[in-house]
């Protein structure tokens, strides 16, 4: 694996890390009711988002790996560009739902 696709995939992991500490103990009207933590969360999505961006550029087949990075990217995208449309249900459930295989799918890639 290129050193540069690791970077990536531990700048995803560093921040699912921080997506989960930043938003451990919440419940969505605690979270709808932090606006720090939803920039946070959204900021740590961008990066997320953007370490995918460039995986895939470097390297298509390390990429396929994870199941919704088409989607992922997709969503960094609407948080950058389409920041004033970010409905806070959705960046609740990508936390709640999908964060947690995005992690699992990430760190088998860096354990094979």
């Amino acid at each position: 694996m290129n050193d540069e696709v690791r970077k990536n995939l531990v700048d995803i992991l560093q921040a699912a890390e921080e997506i989960r500490g930043f938003t451990h103990g919440m419940d969505f009207r605690a979270y709808q009711n932090s606006p720090v933590t939803q920039r946070a969360v959204e900021r740590d999505f961008e990066i997320i988002g953007e370490a995918l961006n460039r995986i895939k550029k470097i390297d298509e087949q390390a990429i396929e790996n994870v199941s919704e990075h088409h989607r992922i990217i997709g969503f960094r995208n609407i948080l950058i560009h389409g920041y004033d449309i970010v409905d806070d249900v959705i960046v609740w459930n990508a936390v709640k739902n999908h964060l947690p295989l995005l992690v699992e799918e990430i760190q088998k890639i860096l354990n094979t």
